[in-house]
């Protein structure tokens, strides 16, 4: 739970991250082109895709970590466009895609899934500098794999075989290549970069009322709902003292009244509570405070922790100061009032330029953070 350095952090500068979703084709989003940067605030009203974009980063993220169809997709049909009509075969499915930057340059995965009649993968391309690293392609409905073929270069510029057609072949390059030829090591090192940006995302929405209660004790990792934030805040204090300091630093500039600590511990009867110190005697329980206090907690301490108190999924392999956790928050501003939108918003900007994190929030309307230093806002509408 070591907290790096912020000369750490910016020492990788290249270190592997998505700088650009694509939505060719996904539940109400066509030719939507997302540019991310190290802070991203998606604007739009109701209905205009913003929660739409942040479920098609998660389930990229899932298949870049060697998921399943299924759970990167447990509703595919929601994920088909509206108005898109089945062929002649009744199917009917969904196109998405990023790009990664990193060492080895912009790397560029687009996916194409049939949701119906049955989930499976029907295309993937992986493309560098105008190469096409690896290409897949259904050619017999009856087989359950897909057709690829990857670049090599060398005596044998192109190496064919089958792919499984439930998951990513991305992930599965480095088992199927050697890496001994440069054409070889230059495939191997595209798809380790998509692999590394995708990997390590938190999605959160925090839920009040799931946070208001007591919680039985647990493993100490941070749940996308965040209703186990006292059991968390328990752990960070005991093991944790700079980002425990750091937390109530945050609190203490986005909840009402004096706050001199925030205290969470053991209940007697094997559950967990946590409360505000007002530093006068006083304690005020989480279960007292409003809706958008909760929310404000929970993210900031979100953005002061890391993959080791968060439910992700790291790729374990790669060293952290080479990782970026990107987090995607629907609803960013939920609930919040100004002030606490600013200062959750300068927060986020501080841990974001470290380099460290990444940030996708949705946002009804971003016209609060205009201008602010290292925030890019996309716009989303209806049409």
């Amino acid at each position: 739970m070591t907290e790096p350095s912020a000369p750490a952090a910016l020492a990788h500068p290249d270190r592997p991250r998505v700088t650009e979703l694509r939505l060719a084709a996904f539940a109400g989003l066509r030719r939507a082109v997302l540019p991310l940067g190290r802070l991203t605030l998606l604007a739009g009203p109701s209905g205009s895709g913003k929660t739409s974009a942040l479920r098609a980063y998660e389930a990229l993220a899932r298949l870049g970590g060697g998921a399943g169809l299924g759970e990167a997709f447990p509703d595919p049909v929601a994920c088909v466009p509206e108005r898109a009509r089945p062929d002649a075969q009744r199917r009917r499915g969904f196109r998405i895609g990023c790009t990664a930057d990193g060492p080895a340059g912009p790397v560029r995965l687009d996916v194409a899934v049939q949701a119906e009649p049955e989930l499976r993968v029907v295309g993937e391309r992986l493309t560098t500098g105008g190469v096409v690293l690896l290409e897949t392609a259904l050619r017999d409905p009856g087989k359950r794999a897909v057709q690829a073929a990857w670049h090599t270069a060398g005596p044998t510029p192109v190496t064919r075989g089958p792919l499984p057609d439930d998951r990513l072949g991305t992930p599965l390059l480095p088992l199927r290549v050697a890496g001994r030829t440069p054409g070889q090591r230059r495939v191997l090192a595209a798809a380790e970069q998509m692999v590394v940006a995708l990997r390590s995302v938190f999605a959160c929405d925090p839920e009040p009322d799931r946070m208001r209660g007591p919680v039985p004790a647990g493993p100490g990792r941070l749940l996308g709902d965040c209703g186990n934030l006292a059991e968390v805040l328990w752990r960070i204090r005991a093991e944790c003292g700079r980002r425990h300091t750091l937390f109530v630093t945050a609190v203490r500039a986005g909840c009402a009244g004096p706050v001199a600590d925030v205290l969470a511990g053991a209940d007697g009867i094997g559950a967990v509570r946590a409360a505000l110190d007002r530093g006068d005697g006083v304690r005020t329980d989480l279960g007292r405070l409003g809706d958008g206090e909760l929310r404000y907690l929970a993210l900031a301490l979100v953005l002061l922790t890391g993959p080791g108190v968060l439910e992700v999924d790291p790729a374990g392999e790669v060293p952290a100061a080479l990782q970026t956790l990107t987090v995607l928050a629907d609803g960013f501003d939920r609930a919040l009032d100004p002030r606490q939108r600013r200062e959750l918003l300068g927060l986020a900007a501080r841990m974001c330029e470290r380099g460290h994190i990444r940030l996708v929030g949705a946002v009804s309307d971003a016209s609060w953070a205009a201008g602010a230093e290292g925030v890019t806002v996309v716009h989303l509408n209806r049409d």
